[in-house]
This record gives C-alpha cells, structure tokens and sequence, in this order.
C-alpha cells in the first residue's frame, strides 16, 4: 500500500490534526467571513488612502494572497511587512492591520504605540493572547475569533481566518468589491477539492500525492505571476515548515530577467531542484508564453519541474484552490518524510534562545 493512502500510518505521524485543518479551509472563511461582518468600524476609518499590514510567518500570509488577488481591484495601495519597524509613510491615513494569529508575535505588536501616536487607523486580527486583550480592552478595534476550525493550532494552517476576515474588512470599508455568492462559490469549490486531494484519494489519481512524492528529496522552487503570487509565497513557506524541506518561490516576469542564468550551477541542480509552475488561463497572455519558454529553459538546463494548472474560472476561486492544494502538498511531503506535520521544533528552539537572550 501506498505510505500516503494509509490512514492508520497518517493519523500515527499526525496526532496533532493537521489533516483537520486542512480539511475545514472552507470552515474557517465562513466562520471569519460571518462574524466580521457584525464588526463595527469607527466612520474614520474610510478615509483611508493606503494599507499597511505586519505580520510574522504564517500571520502575514493572508496579506499576501489578499495583495496579489487585489491588485488590479485596489484603489489604495497595501504592503505587507515584517518588522519592528514602520515605514515612513505610515500615518494618519493609513488602515494599520495588526495580525498575529497567537497574539504574542513580538514584531508586530511592538509597533502599537508608534502606530497610534502617528494617528493610524489600526486593526487586529487575533485568536488570543496581548493582542485580544488590547482589542478587547478598547484599544484598537478588531478581529478576536475563536479557532474551532484549525484544531493543529497553527498560523499557517488557519489562513481561511486571515484571508477572509481581512477580505471582509476591506469591504466594509469600500476598498474592494466581493459578495455573499462569490465567497458561497469559493466554499463550494473547496468542497470538491477536499474530495480530489484529500486523504481518501488514492495515490495514483491524486495529484497532490503524486506531487508530493516527487518533491522527496529536492529542493524546490515556486513559480507563479500576477494573482497566484501570493500563492506561491504560501507554498514556499509550507514547503519550509510543513514539509521540512528548502523551498523558495520566484515570480514571472521578473524571474526573467535573471534567474535563467543561475540554473547551470551547482550542478548538483539536475539532481537536488525541482520547480512546480502555477498557471493560470487568466494570467496575461504574455506572462503565460513567458512561462511556456520559461519552463523550456528549466528543461534546457536538466533540470526537472512540474505544472500545476488551476481548474477554477475566476481569480478568487482560483487563489483558494491554490492555497488547499499547495496544503496538501506540503502535508503529504511531510508524512514521506516520515515526521509530524506540525511541529516546528528549530523555530520554537529560535524563540527560546531569543527570549534568554533578552
């Protein structure tokens, strides 16, 4: 039998259930999307001209696949930063959204008090810890939900929370335009995909498991444009964390222009790198030739890749697919690997010197 269609085996390296919350992706946007609605935003804040969002790992992810999705639609611009710092032109006129999914995230919550004092428009994102109590104290306005749906515990396996409660934001405040039905369809279609990826889909007509056991062993590159970017920065994060393996993510057209010539070496290249190119019929038409020739120069140089073509009709579906793939990818990369999927023990082992040190 195969590794991947043995459930006993799974459940045995999976105590922690992050096959779960794989699983309740489409729970957690409804639950977000439901309960942000009955969100009260103080009327100033629709005066907004620009957003700025900080978040760490797997609590920035969501800005990144919000960004990328939006980008045409946005009439403000958003960036998504990392940092104990704020850019200059954070101010009175920006929307400051604080995401931290534990609500302990040092970075981010440190820059409360700067962000105020510069008269921000702030709003945080939150399953708990300081973060919940500055909102629940009155302190900024935002999100505290409970996460019945991630039952791992894990940022990077709750990002229906992000995603959606930060869509739901956006459109309370007329920065985007996304209804009821639209987010029904994503619901639907995630449905489906549970069914076509999921665990009870055996190995040869599952193509996140096949994926999956070919990406044992390599290291990994992402390749996606436009609105799959954020994607692809999601999937190299969980290929890190998830799958405990060295992954990265390049995007097109950029990649372009210098990437090509840095395939010949090493030339262990042919044997350790894989590339996995996201495409899409609603990319340009030049972004979709440039990936054509790009992966002609990928298999010029000998080395390997694979293609993910989405299936979905419309950007956001599209991103949702994406994201419930590229999870379960990384899960099943993670039980071939013979670990437990959730546990990020050098990350947790950082966070413990960091703190004696302070």
């Amino acid at each position: 039998m195969n590794k991947l269609d043995n459930l006993k085996q799974i459940k045995k390296l999976d105590p922690d259930k992050v096959l779960d919350s794989i699983e309740m992706l489409g729970e957690q946007i409804n639950q977000a999307w439901q309960e942000c609605k009955k969100i009260q935003l103080p009327k100033n804040y629709k005066t907004v001209n620009k957003i700025v969002i900080n978040g760490m790992g797997g609590s920035a992810l969501g800005g990144h696949i919000l960004k990328s999705v939006f980008f045409e639609d946005l009439k403000v611009p958003i960036s998504v930063i990392n940092s104990y710092q704020l850019p200059a032109s954070l101010d009175k006129n920006t929307l400051y959204i604080i995401s931290s999914y534990s609500g302990t995230t040092e970075e981010p919550i440190s820059t409360f008090s700067e962000a105020k004092k510069r008269g921000a428009k702030i709003f945080g994102i939150t399953s708990g810890g300081k973060l919940a109590k500055m909102i629940n104290q009155g302190k900024m306005p935002g999100y505290v939900f409970d996460p019945a749906f991630n039952p791992c515990g894990q940022p990077r396996m709750g990002l229906g929370y992000s995603v959606s409660a930060q869509m739901a934001i956006l459109k309370k405040l007329g920065l985007i335009k996304i209804s009821d039905q639209e987010i029904k369809n994503v619901l639907l279609m995630i449905d489906k995909l549970n069914a076509k990826f999921g665990v009870n889909k055996l190995a040869p007509k599952n193509f996140a498991k096949i994926l999956a056991q070919k990406f044992v062993g390599k290291s990994l590159a992402v390749v996606a444009s436009e609105f799959l970017s954020g994607n692809a920065h999601v999937f190299a994060n969980q290929t890190n964390e998830t799958g405990k393996t060295l992954a990265t993510y390049f995007l097109i057209p950029e990649l372009n222009h210098h990437l090509l010539e840095g395939l010949k070496y090493p030339a262990s290249n042919r044997q350790n790198l894989m590339f996995i190119f996201l495409e899409s019929d609603l990319y340009y038409s030049k972004n979709q030739l440039r990936t054509k020739i790009t992966k002609q120069v990928v298999a010029k140089n000998k080395v390997k890749f694979e293609s993910y073509k989405v299936i979905s009709q419309v950007k956001l579906e599209q991103s949702s697919e994406v994201l419930l793939f590229s999870t379960y990818v990384t899960f099943y990369l993670a039980i071939l690997n013979n670990i437990n999927p959730n546990v990020i023990p050098f990350v947790n082992y950082f966070k413990a010197q960091l703190k004696k040190a302070n």
